[in-house]
């Protein structure tokens, strides 16, 4: 009897194994085929935001919300733009530096018949391919405007709110007199101020999508580009005094809202800004999406010059190639994809962001031209992890983890240089001490690695800024041509 007892147990125990070793395989099974859930992706971006005017570098302006995702999110120390803003906003778009399809030396103003090449492939297009239904653009265009071939709708966006040209009135959405505020291809004759409908638009689509996730949003505020212009509230919290007079503003710029001070305004502006970035995070907390969606702040170049903005302790402002005018304030979070709380010093810019979007969003893509930008997802999951690279400024500007060379051209006269500029930028940010003489070896190993860049030549380029100004008179609300 006891023999077969030990038998029959032997037998259970062994089928009961057998279950469990069935039961973790089933499980393991199960968990591999498991889908990648894509995340949805924020791009949020300040237009003219210089490197002192967030709290987080020391600056005066409040700025709680932007604060707080710097602390809850990645600081990328090193993320570099062009020194203006359509380049900026191209390469973001398209992965490639601007110079290759001519949009480097200057931005589209609205009299311009350029708009960036239509072969280009921009970012919506190719998150479309990955699954991404909703992929919206609210805010500032600046990328073409003379036809429709250029809009936003043509460009891969499902949705676009906003304006088509840089600098219009934040009051009455005006540009060159005619109403520059749309929804989709049709004018909208929406109410208040810029800032506010902006992000008004974010917070209504993100609920929208929010239950047909993942979707892309692409908002593009114009704060806080000039004209200078602040809501009363805002004003108040910067000691405004109605009895004293206003500021004066730039010929054919708007006076609603302007302070006593283009300081004050400014600050005003900032902090209506960080407030909008604030309802539009928590918007994303209340719909419990927050920590499978990336947010990626930046700002688009440098602060501009004498209109209220601050480079902080870097030298130099919009426009230059110094570090205050293309090293730009950039934090991105990403909850379920990696940890925050850290600074990267990872050299990394615009036209990284298609690439590494491109990969957070599990796309399986090939592009039809050869990008310039690199993913530097590796970077943010690994913060151990450095990427060498050499990252092109433009108009003779080269930088890496290192060292960066500012070549003497008559590609940015507004800088003035007389002989090569070369700074150990690791240790030197505030650019202080030229090095060329010291770090021979190296100012001549990055002087080379300039020609490449430097040999780029477009098919077409946009026209200086003032070319066809002189008696331009525009479209009807900014209607477009077919």
């Amino acid at each position: 009897m006891q023999k077969y007892l030990l038998i029959f147990f032997t037998v259970l125990i062994a089928g009961i194994f057998s279950s469990i070793v069935l039961l973790k395989g089933t499980s393991a099974s199960i968990a591999s085929k498991k889908q990648y859930v894509a995340p949805n992706i924020i791009i949020i971006l300040a237009d003219d935001l210089g490197w002192g005017d967030v709290g987080y570098h020391g600056g005066s302006i409040k700025t709680p919300h932007i604060d707080r995702l710097s602390r809850e999110g990645i600081l990328l120390n090193r993320f570099y733009t062009a020194a203006i803003c359509s380049p900026t906003r191209a390469g973001l778009l398209t992965g490639r530096y601007p110079d290759r399809y001519g949009l480097r030396s200057t931005v589209i103003p609205p009299w311009s018949q350029f708009g960036v090449d239509t072969s280009e492939v921009f970012l919506p297009q190719l998150l479309a391919n990955a699954g991404y239904k909703h992929r919206a653009i609210l805010g500032k265009w600046h990328l073409g405007h003379a036809s429709r071939q250029y809009h936003p709708l043509s460009r891969g966006f499902t949705h676009f709110y906003g304006h088509l040209n840089g600098a219009i009135d934040y009051f009455t959405h005006e540009r060159e007199g005619e109403l520059d505020w749309h929804h989709d291809l049709e004018p909208s004759h929406d109410k208040g101020y810029a800032t506010d409908l902006i992000a008004k638009e974010a917070i209504k689509n993100i609920t929208t999508y929010s239950s047909e996730s993942p979707f892309f949003l692409y908002i593009a505020f114009n704060a806080p580009h000039s004209p200078l212009q602040a809501k009363k509230e805002d004003l108040l919290r910067y000691g405004y005094d109605k009895n004293k007079p206003g500021f004066k503003q730039a010929s054919g710029n708007g006076n609603q809202g302007r302070g006593n001070t283009k300081r004050q305004t400014y600050e005003a502006m900032v902090s209506n800004l960080d407030n909008n970035i604030g309802r539009i995070l928590q918007t994303l907390e209340d719909l419990k999406i927050a920590h499978n969606t990336i947010v990626l702040f930046a700002s688009d170049n440098g602060a501009a010059p004498g209109e209220g903005g601050s480079s902080g302790v870097l030298r130099g402002t919009k426009f230059t190639e110094w570090e205050g005018g293309v090293r730009a304030p950039a934090i991105i979070k990403w909850p379920d994809g990696f940890k925050g709380g850290y600074a990267s010093n990872q050299v990394m810019g615009f036209i990284d962001i298609l690439p590494t979007m491109l990969a957070a969003a599990g796309a399986n893509v090939t592009h039809k031209k050869p990008l310039d930008g690199i993913n530097v997802l590796p970077v943010l999951k690994d913060s151990n992890q450095q990427i060498d690279r050499n990252f092109f400024l433009g108009a003779g500007a080269i930088v890496n983890r290192d060292w960066k060379l500012v070549e003497a051209s008559d590609e940015n006269p507004r800088m003035k240089l007389t002989k090569d500029q070369f700074f150990h930028i690791e240790k030197d940010s505030i650019e202080a001490n030229d090095v060329s003489t010291e770090a021979a070896m190296q100012y001549n190993k990055l002087k080379h690695a300039l020609r490449p860049y430097k040999a780029i030549k477009a098919d077409k380029t946009v026209p200086a800024y003032e070319q066809g100004r002189k008696g331009f008179i525009a479209p009807r609300n900014w209607q477009l041509k077919d």
